[in-house]
């Protein structure tokens, strides 16, 4: 079940992903699913083009295969050091990124990328072709990713010193989106934890009032009793002096 309401999850674009990932964590805790809410609220919120390659792999679900053919081919023609099969693999490899690069905006519905999400988004197709590990997170991706192997595998090129500062300053604001992600999640269970000591709190109010009227209803019904037996208690000791005086008078008839 997790799995699908993760799927859903990293559907949502970037701005309502908090939202809806406390949404399904709540679903999943209310129905009883501990394991599922754990995993849904540890789903670190995505970069614009991390979740851009997260479209196109959950809508294409061939995404994957395709990527590792092309990777397990590469890879080949790498140690067998052929040169022409290299390439033609690297102009298959061109040929697929673009595809699935234009197929993740039209999905995504991103009309005009902005050039440094481009790159993100063809970098980290990149990296799935090389990185086994990369295209198993296809789909839960948070930050963009790229390929860091050596050699010719992977058609990896140095980035100009231009390009190594954008990258860095990306990468920062990468690592505080991720802080701000597990801010999010402590706040999310701290309103949790505060939601619930709140309902904890009006139950012992309702419960202390229901008790203090209970408390004043006996109180009153003592009072009435009180006041019945010393009325009762008047009027037997009246009687009493009745019969009293009644047996004097019959005495000295």
């Amino acid at each position: 079940m997790a799995d699908d309401e993760l799927d859903s999850l990293y559907r949502t674009e970037p701005e309502a992903f908090t939202a809806e990932r406390n949404r399904l964590a709540k679903a999943a805790k209310d129905r009883g699913d501990a394991a599922a809410a754990k995993r849904i609220s540890a789903a670190r919120k995505p970069t614009a083009a991390a979740w851009i390659v997260n479209r196109v792999a959950l809508s294409q679900k061939d995404t994957k295969k395709r990527l590792a053919d092309l990777g397990d081919r590469l890879r080949d023609a790498h140690a067998a050091m052929d040169g022409e099969r290299i390439r033609a693999l690297s102009a298959e490899q061109h040929k697929l990124i673009e595809g699935l690069a234009r197929a993740a905006f039209e999905v995504a519905d991103v009309k005009r990328p902005s050039a440094s999400v481009r790159e993100d988004v063809t970098a980290t197709l990149q990296a799935a072709i090389a990185d086994p590990e990369v295209r198993e997170r296809l789909g839960r991706l948070a930050k963009p990713e790229r390929w860091s192997g050596f050699g010719g595998f992977g058609d990896a090129a140095p980035a100009p010193p231009a390009k190594r500062s954008q990258r860095a300053a990306e990468r920062r604001r990468e690592k505080l989106t991720a802080a701000v992600t597990d801010a999010e999640q402590a706040q999310a269970a701290a309103d949790d934890a505060l939601s619930k000591r709140h309902a904890e709190r009006d139950a012992a109010r309702q419960r202390r009032d229901e008790a203090i009227a209970a408390l004043r209803k006996a109180e009153r019904e003592f009072d009435k009793a009180e006041a019945a037996y010393d009325k009762a208690k008047r009027a037997s000791r009246a009687a009493a002096e009745s019969l009293k005086e009644a047996k004097a008078q019959l005495n000295s008839a």
